[in-house]
């Protein structure tokens, strides 16, 4: 089955994917800088239309793109069940924030089918994320675009990622 963009024009999977992730970047470019969290962001689409949209820090420092765009919809959007979302970064796993759910688990809880990323989280915060792993395990069909990867990075250079 063909996808269609919003002027009736045919458009492959992976061009509807990088169309998505570009917004995803354009989302991470906005991103308030820190020395302690990554500038990533996310955006949820359903039957090819985006249905919400986040960026870390977005409402509050502590805030990661996914929570964030999944705050915008109720848990029980039927949406969610056909649902992809397109994430700059891996999901995480582990949360230093205790109080709050790895975003990994977040996307479980919303039954999301599709995740899409660019490229996958380094171990600068996190001694090994294992979000791509947890959500494979779980069913949930991962793609990775290494192709954006140095473009969905490009907004942490602050960082030392090497």
């Amino acid at each position: 089955m063909d996808n269609f963009d919003r002027q009736g024009i045919s458009m492959s999977d992976g061009d509807t994917d990088h169309r998505f992730m570009h917004r995803a970047i354009e989302l991470a470019r906005q991103c308030p800088p820190s020395s302690t969290a990554y500038s990533v962001g996310a955006v949820i689409v359903a039957d090819g239309v985006e249905i919400a949209a986040g960026y870390s820090r977005e409402t509050d420092e502590k805030v990661h793109a996914e929570e964030s765009a999944l705050n915008k919809l109720d848990p029980d959007d039927p949406r969610l069940t056909r649902a992809t979302i397109y994430s700059t970064l891996e999901p995480c796993s582990t949360r230093a924030t205790a109080t709050r759910l790895p975003c990994t688990d977040r996307i479980l809880a919303a039954g999301i089918p599709t995740v899409v990323i660019a490229w996958r989280e380094p171990s600068l915060f996190v001694a090994a994320c294992e979000g791509v792993d947890k959500l494979r395990e779980h069913g949930v069909r991962v793609l990775e675009l290494t192709d954006l990867a140095a473009e969905a990075r490009s907004m942490n250079s602050h960082l030392d990622l090497s």
